[in-house]
């Protein structure tokens, strides 16, 4: 039976989970956006695929690198809570 505090409390961890796996691509995008911004503040060069492309490739090598450790964290929280969940168990 799936009361309103364990379905409460499986949203509140399925939003956590959520956020540790979101925190290396954002913090890539930032560190990238950041860089590109004071690199284009110091040259005067305001070109718009020079903060799209440094970034993008940024979110994809940090992604590449972290995809086992999101995939992890996923399958457990799956694992844990929302199958035990749907099974009843």
């Amino acid at each position: 039976m799936l009361t309103e505090a364990i379905f409460f409390d499986t949203l509140r961890q399925g939003l956590w989970v959520a956020t540790i796996t979101s925190i290396p691509i954002l913090s890539a995008a930032l560190i990238a956006g950041v860089g590109v911004g004071l690199f284009q503040a110091l040259t005067s060069i305001q070109e718009m695929t020079l903060t799209f492309v440094p970034k993008l490739l940024a979110i994809v090598a940090v992604f590449w690198i972290s995809m086992s450790f999101m995939t992890r964290t996923l399958v457990d929280f799956f694992q844990n809570q929302i199958i035990p969940i749907i099974t009843g168990g």
